[in-house]
């Protein structure tokens, strides 16, 4: 039942929530398309998009503690991997949504603060470097399941950031395609 409601949790799509609600805007018709705080970003500004990013967190780490609660590590992986199922293929959104890395980061933070610790400035970092936050995304999702296994985490925690990295790939792979051809819009470019 857990696995279930943490399926319905990760579907809530705070961003289309937050453009349609608060400034009137369908996020999902403007910048890149995406429910997620970086397009959020774009086409809305910092406020929205800090809003949208602490939503996409919180349903990842409320999903896991849920499943903590009631089965541990494994329920945790679980309800993790349901609510992060639920962000990329949302029962609100007509099976669209986002590309995971917001509900992906409270997962990871919830279930492995340590290896929250080494992937987030690797990300950081690409970011700054680069602007390009799907970059710095996509490199964490691939480090992931790496990094928990290093580190000593369960095996159900190591499958459960492969799950979620694996999902955040393949929502990333228009991203990807625009990255090798030189196409892909840095952060700080204004929305169309």
């Amino acid at each position: 039942m857990l696995v279930i409601l943490s399926y319905f949790l990760g579907s809530i799509p705070f961003g289309y929530l937050v453009g349609r609600y608060w400034k009137g805007v369908d996020v999902r018709r403007r910048g890149s398309g995406n429910i997620g705080a970086t397009n959020v970003l774009r086409v809305l500004g910092p406020g929205p998009a800090l809003i949208v990013l602490a939503g996409d967190v919180g349903k990842g780490a409320l999903s896991v503690y849920l499943g903590q609660g009631a089965a541990g590590t494994v329920g945790a992986a679980a309800c993790g991997i349901a609510a992060a199922v639920g962000g990329a293929w949302s029962v609100f959104l007509r099976f669209g949504g986002g590309k995971g890395m917001g509900v992906g980061s409270g997962i990871v933070i919830a279930s492995m603060p340590g290896v929250a610790l080494v992937l987030a400035p690797i990300w950081g970092i690409l970011v700054a470097l680069t602007r390009y936050v799907s970059l710095g995304s996509v490199v964490i999702s691939a480090l992931a399941p790496l990094a928990a296994y290093i580190l000593g985490m369960p095996g159900e925690y190591v499958l459960l950031v492969a799950a979620v990295g694996g999902i955040a790939l393949i929502k990333h792979s228009s991203n990807i395609k625009r990255l090798i051809a030189g196409e892909e819009r840095k952060l700080g470019e204004p929305a169309d």
